[in-house]
């Protein structure tokens, strides 16, 4: 089944240092535009991430410092990457979760303005999840009966997510072949922030969804105990988070004032 598209849709794939969202980076991204067309534009660019790469997390991807020590920094190569995402909605394999905070992240370093909230976001992995529950390999094998050769590359598992989805079509006819669709239905949560520390409620209001106040309003929180703010504001959560909070505080503080 071919994709039925109003905007492009990106795959896209990285490889990091790690996985914690607020000090790891990208080592690699791999991406697959697919255009409404039909028409597919690929690309792999290797990052410097400006620091060691675990030995840890070699061993997964197989990229070593010194295979990036000449790459081009994350930074030097945020503003073409902002301009082929631009218009673009993005798919990917437990992006939601990792890639999508973890790019968001990279952009706010690079001191890069791109909207990502203004994108729809396809997670192919909360698909799989809800339909089969297997991993990347195993979805590859199930849905498109061909051995993941490469795992852990970016370009392969970029391509594998693409077959994956179009496979995901053709298999369940309750799968609408429509991104927006598919962008609710891969979505476990409704997040404020990329990381999910904070989520919209069933009225729709920011509610913490983590600690101790997991469940209050961002806001009756921020008023009743403003320390807290600080507290996250010099806590190891990710820029993104940091910045969604601060949004949530300057809108109370406008309200009070008015």
């Amino acid at each position: 089944m071919q994709l039925n598209l109003k905007s492009p849709l990106m795959f896209f794939d990285l490889e990091t240092t790690g996985i914690n969202v607020s000090k790891d980076r990208i080592i690699e991204i791999s991406y697959l535009k697919v255009f409404p067309n039909g028409n597919e534009e690929s690309k792999t660019m290797r990052v410097n991430p400006e620091m060691p790469i675990p030995a840890a997390s070699t061993a997964i991807h197989g990229i070593t410092d010194e295979d990036v020590k000449n790459c081009p920094t994350f930074k030097m190569i945020a503003k073409s990457l902002a301009a082929q995402i631009e218009g673009c909605d993005l798919a990917g394999y437990n992006s939601n979760r990792f890639d999508i905070p973890l790019l968001a992240e990279e952009f706010l370093r690079a001191g890069v303005d791109i909207d990502l909230n203004r994108r729809k976001f396809v997670d192919v992995q909360t698909i799989f999840y809800k339909m089969e529950q297997r991993t990347l390999s195993a979805a590859y094998k199930f849905y498109c009966n061909k051995s993941l050769e490469n795992a852990h590359t970016a370009a392969a598992d970029t391509l594998a997510t693409y077959e994956v989805l179009k496979a995901q079509l053709d298999r369940y006819p309750e799968l609408k072949n429509d991104v927006k669709f598919l962008s609710e239905f891969s979505s476990f949560t409704n997040n404020v922030d990329f990381a999910g520390r904070m989520i919209y409620n069933e009225e729709g209001k920011e509610v913490f969804n983590f600690g101790k106040f997991k469940g209050r309003l961002v806001e009756d929180v921020l008023r009743i105990e403003p320390s807290y703010y600080h507290w996250m504001m010099d806590g190891d959560f990710a820029l993104n988070t940091k910045q969604k909070l601060t949004e949530i505080r300057l809108r109370s503080l406008n309200t009070k004032q008015s």
